[in-house]
Protein backbone atom coordinates (compact mmCIF):
# COMPACT_ATOMS: atom_id res chain seq x y z
CA UNK A 1 0.00 0.00 0.00
CA UNK A 2 3.07 2.47 0.78
CA UNK A 3 4.78 1.91 -2.50
CA UNK A 4 1.50 2.37 -4.52
CA UNK A 5 0.77 5.56 -2.92
CA UNK A 6 4.91 6.35 -3.22
CA UNK A 7 4.71 5.55 -6.95
CA UNK A 8 1.15 8.04 -7.05
CA UNK A 9 3.27 10.43 -5.30
CA UNK A 10 6.13 10.69 -7.64
CA UNK A 11 3.68 10.46 -10.67
CA UNK A 12 1.44 13.80 -9.37
CA UNK A 13 4.03 16.66 -10.25
CA UNK A 14 3.89 14.97 -13.64
CA UNK A 15 0.40 14.69 -14.16
CA UNK A 16 0.13 18.49 -12.31
CA UNK A 17 2.11 20.00 -15.00
CA UNK A 18 0.58 17.86 -17.65
CA UNK A 19 -3.37 19.05 -16.02
CA UNK A 20 -1.83 22.63 -16.13
CA UNK A 21 -0.45 22.77 -20.20
CA UNK A 22 -3.64 21.43 -21.16
CA UNK A 23 -5.59 24.23 -19.03
CA UNK A 24 -3.17 26.63 -20.48
CA UNK A 25 -1.99 25.44 -24.18
CA UNK A 26 0.53 28.11 -23.97
CA UNK A 27 2.35 27.05 -21.47
CA UNK A 28 4.08 24.27 -23.65
CA UNK A 29 4.46 26.61 -26.11
CA UNK A 30 7.93 27.93 -26.72
CA UNK A 31 7.91 31.34 -26.52
CA UNK A 32 8.66 34.04 -29.73
CA UNK A 33 12.17 35.34 -28.57
CA UNK A 34 12.31 38.89 -29.55
CA UNK A 35 15.60 41.30 -29.94
CA UNK A 36 15.02 45.52 -30.03
CA UNK A 37 16.99 47.71 -31.15
CA UNK A 38 17.26 51.58 -30.66
CA UNK A 39 18.77 54.42 -29.19
CA UNK A 40 16.30 56.08 -27.68
CA UNK A 41 15.57 53.99 -24.38
CA UNK A 42 11.57 56.02 -24.13
CA UNK A 43 10.99 53.74 -27.80
CA UNK A 44 12.05 50.45 -26.19
CA UNK A 45 10.40 50.82 -23.31
CA UNK A 46 7.29 51.26 -25.50
CA UNK A 47 8.64 48.12 -27.74
CA UNK A 48 8.51 46.39 -24.79
CA UNK A 49 5.71 46.89 -22.95
CA UNK A 50 3.36 46.32 -25.96
CA UNK A 51 5.61 42.56 -26.88
CA UNK A 52 5.08 41.94 -23.09
CA UNK A 53 1.34 42.41 -23.94
CA UNK A 54 1.43 40.03 -26.08
CA UNK A 55 0.97 36.77 -24.32
CA UNK A 56 4.31 33.92 -25.38
CA UNK A 57 6.51 36.85 -26.34
CA UNK A 58 9.11 38.02 -24.34
CA UNK A 59 12.51 40.55 -25.00
CA UNK A 60 15.29 38.46 -24.82
CA UNK A 61 18.12 41.47 -25.50
CA UNK A 62 18.18 45.15 -26.44
CA UNK A 63 20.55 47.02 -28.07
CA UNK A 64 21.43 50.66 -28.00
CA UNK A 65 23.66 50.65 -31.63
CA UNK A 66 23.63 48.94 -34.78
CA UNK A 67 26.64 47.19 -33.19
CA UNK A 68 25.67 46.04 -30.12
CA UNK A 69 22.46 44.56 -32.39
CA UNK A 70 24.68 42.44 -34.64
CA UNK A 71 26.56 41.52 -31.61
CA UNK A 72 23.58 40.63 -29.50
CA UNK A 73 21.38 38.80 -32.18
CA UNK A 74 24.57 35.96 -32.65
CA UNK A 75 24.24 35.48 -29.14
CA UNK A 76 20.80 34.98 -28.61
CA UNK A 77 19.65 34.32 -31.91
CA UNK A 78 16.14 35.67 -31.60
CA UNK A 79 13.33 34.35 -33.65
CA UNK A 80 12.66 38.37 -34.32
CA UNK A 81 14.28 41.29 -34.51
CA UNK A 82 12.45 45.03 -34.17
CA UNK A 83 15.10 47.44 -35.55
CA UNK A 84 15.14 51.18 -35.82
CA UNK A 85 16.97 52.26 -39.10
CA UNK A 86 18.92 55.10 -37.61
CA UNK A 87 20.97 54.19 -34.68
CA UNK A 88 24.52 55.50 -33.77
CA UNK A 89 27.96 53.16 -35.17
CA UNK A 90 26.28 50.81 -37.52
CA UNK A 91 22.60 51.77 -38.79
CA UNK A 92 19.78 49.39 -39.21
CA UNK A 93 20.40 48.40 -42.89
CA UNK A 94 23.97 47.43 -42.15
CA UNK A 95 23.26 46.15 -39.26
CA UNK A 96 20.11 44.47 -41.03
CA UNK A 97 22.46 42.93 -43.40
CA UNK A 98 24.71 42.25 -41.51
CA UNK A 99 22.34 39.79 -39.33
CA UNK A 100 20.40 38.35 -42.09
CA UNK A 101 23.39 37.44 -43.58
CA UNK A 102 24.57 35.51 -39.96
CA UNK A 103 20.97 34.32 -39.36
CA UNK A 104 18.71 34.24 -42.28
CA UNK A 105 15.57 32.80 -40.52
CA UNK A 106 15.10 35.42 -38.19
CA UNK A 107 12.69 37.70 -39.23
CA UNK A 108 13.75 41.49 -39.24
CA UNK A 109 11.34 44.23 -38.25
CA UNK A 110 12.87 48.01 -39.38
CA UNK A 111 11.43 50.85 -37.65
CA UNK A 112 11.58 54.34 -39.45
CA UNK A 113 10.21 57.77 -39.10
CA UNK A 114 10.14 58.53 -42.30
CA UNK A 115 8.55 56.51 -45.60
CA UNK A 116 9.76 57.36 -48.97
CA UNK A 117 10.49 54.07 -52.14
CA UNK A 118 14.16 54.14 -52.23
CA UNK A 119 13.63 52.99 -47.99
CA UNK A 120 11.27 50.69 -48.82
CA UNK A 121 13.57 48.42 -51.83
CA UNK A 122 16.38 49.44 -49.63
CA UNK A 123 14.85 47.19 -46.62
CA UNK A 124 14.12 44.79 -48.42
CA UNK A 125 18.01 44.18 -50.33
CA UNK A 126 19.10 44.51 -46.67
CA UNK A 127 16.81 40.88 -45.84
CA UNK A 128 14.49 42.86 -43.47
CA UNK A 129 11.04 41.37 -44.06
CA UNK A 130 9.13 44.09 -42.04
CA UNK A 131 8.99 47.68 -42.20
CA UNK A 132 6.81 49.84 -39.45
CA UNK A 133 6.81 53.79 -39.37
CA UNK A 134 7.04 54.77 -35.91
CA UNK A 135 3.80 56.82 -36.11
CA UNK A 136 2.13 53.50 -36.57
CA UNK A 137 4.04 51.23 -34.62
CA UNK A 138 1.24 50.82 -31.90
CA UNK A 139 -1.19 49.76 -34.29
CA UNK A 140 1.34 47.76 -36.60
CA UNK A 141 3.78 46.40 -34.48
CA UNK A 142 2.00 43.23 -33.27
CA UNK A 143 1.08 42.45 -37.03
CA UNK A 144 4.27 42.48 -38.01
CA UNK A 145 5.78 40.16 -35.16
CA UNK A 146 3.01 38.42 -35.99
CA UNK A 147 3.72 38.09 -39.74
CA UNK A 148 7.39 37.27 -39.11
CA UNK A 149 7.20 34.53 -36.58
CA UNK A 150 5.15 32.50 -39.69
CA UNK A 151 7.70 33.35 -41.62
CA UNK A 152 5.61 35.99 -43.38
CA UNK A 153 6.22 39.33 -44.80
CA UNK A 154 4.35 42.82 -43.33
CA UNK A 155 4.24 45.95 -45.65
CA UNK A 156 1.37 48.78 -45.49
CA UNK A 157 -0.41 48.55 -48.54
CA UNK A 158 1.76 51.70 -50.04
CA UNK A 159 5.23 49.77 -49.16
CA UNK A 160 3.57 46.68 -50.96
CA UNK A 161 2.55 49.38 -54.41
CA UNK A 162 6.20 50.32 -54.18
CA UNK A 163 7.55 46.23 -54.21
CA UNK A 164 5.36 45.16 -56.62
CA UNK A 165 6.27 48.39 -59.22
CA UNK A 166 9.90 47.86 -58.83
CA UNK A 167 9.40 44.08 -59.66
CA UNK A 168 6.79 44.61 -62.89
CA UNK A 169 9.49 47.52 -63.96
CA UNK A 170 12.79 44.78 -63.63
CA UNK A 171 10.82 42.98 -66.25
CA UNK A 172 10.44 46.37 -68.99
CA UNK A 173 12.33 48.74 -68.59
CA UNK A 174 16.29 48.35 -68.75
CA UNK A 175 18.32 48.08 -65.38
CA UNK A 176 18.58 51.27 -63.69
CA UNK A 177 21.93 52.76 -62.70
CA UNK A 178 23.66 52.14 -59.89
CA UNK A 179 22.87 54.60 -56.64
CA UNK A 180 25.88 55.96 -55.05
CA UNK A 181 24.34 53.87 -51.90
CA UNK A 182 24.99 50.60 -54.14
CA UNK A 183 28.17 51.60 -55.02
CA UNK A 184 29.79 51.79 -51.78
CA UNK A 185 30.90 48.59 -50.05
CA UNK A 186 29.82 47.70 -46.53
CA UNK A 187 33.04 49.34 -44.82
CA UNK A 188 33.04 52.21 -47.05
CA UNK A 189 29.33 52.58 -45.47
CA UNK A 190 30.11 51.99 -42.16
CA UNK A 191 32.73 54.33 -42.63
CA UNK A 192 30.44 57.12 -43.86
CA UNK A 193 28.30 56.80 -40.89
CA UNK A 194 31.45 56.96 -38.76
CA UNK A 195 32.76 60.29 -40.49
CA UNK A 196 29.09 62.08 -40.40
CA UNK A 197 28.83 61.17 -36.51
CA UNK A 198 31.90 63.07 -36.27
CA UNK A 199 34.79 60.66 -35.63
CA UNK A 200 38.17 62.00 -37.58
CA UNK A 201 40.08 59.28 -39.47
CA UNK A 202 42.23 58.04 -35.75
CA UNK A 203 38.79 57.61 -34.14
CA UNK A 204 37.29 55.69 -37.17
CA UNK A 205 39.90 53.48 -37.07
CA UNK A 206 40.61 52.68 -33.29
CA UNK A 207 36.48 52.28 -34.10
CA UNK A 208 37.05 49.69 -36.96
CA UNK A 209 40.58 48.10 -35.93
CA UNK A 210 42.13 49.46 -38.93
CA UNK A 211 45.49 51.36 -39.28
CA UNK A 212 44.94 55.03 -39.59
CA UNK A 213 46.54 55.40 -42.64
CA UNK A 214 43.66 52.44 -44.28
CA UNK A 215 40.60 54.59 -42.60
CA UNK A 216 42.27 57.65 -44.92
CA UNK A 217 42.38 55.52 -47.73
CA UNK A 218 39.04 54.78 -47.60
CA UNK A 219 37.86 58.03 -46.95
CA UNK A 220 39.22 59.44 -49.94
CA UNK A 221 37.64 56.45 -51.65
CA UNK A 222 34.27 57.65 -50.52
CA UNK A 223 34.64 60.97 -51.63
CA UNK A 224 35.97 60.29 -55.20
CA UNK A 225 33.05 57.52 -55.34
CA UNK A 226 30.71 59.83 -54.24
CA UNK A 227 32.04 63.44 -55.77
CA UNK A 228 31.77 65.05 -52.58
CA UNK A 229 34.47 67.36 -51.22
CA UNK A 230 33.46 68.47 -47.71
CA UNK A 231 32.25 66.56 -44.06
CA UNK A 232 29.37 68.78 -44.38
CA UNK A 233 28.69 67.76 -47.79
CA UNK A 234 29.20 63.54 -46.52
CA UNK A 235 27.18 64.75 -43.55
CA UNK A 236 24.09 65.51 -46.08
CA UNK A 237 24.44 62.59 -47.86
CA UNK A 238 24.62 60.31 -44.74
CA UNK A 239 21.05 62.34 -43.32
CA UNK A 240 19.74 61.98 -47.08
CA UNK A 241 20.55 58.41 -47.19
CA UNK A 242 18.86 57.70 -43.97
CA UNK A 243 22.41 56.58 -42.18
CA UNK A 244 21.99 59.08 -39.81
CA UNK A 245 19.57 61.24 -38.44
CA UNK A 246 19.54 65.13 -38.98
Amino acid sequence: MQAAESTLQSQRPFTDKFAREKADPRMSIKPLRILIADDHDIIRRGLKQLIHSHPGWEVCAEAKTGREAVALAEQHNPDVIVMDISMPELNGLEAAQRIHKMLPKTGIAILSLHFSDQLVRDIVAAGARAYITKSDADRDLVSAVEALSNRRTFFTARAAEILLSGFSDTRSAPAPETSPRERLTPREREIVQLLAEGNSSKEVAVALGISVKTAETHRANIMRKLELHSVSELVRYAVKNQIIEA
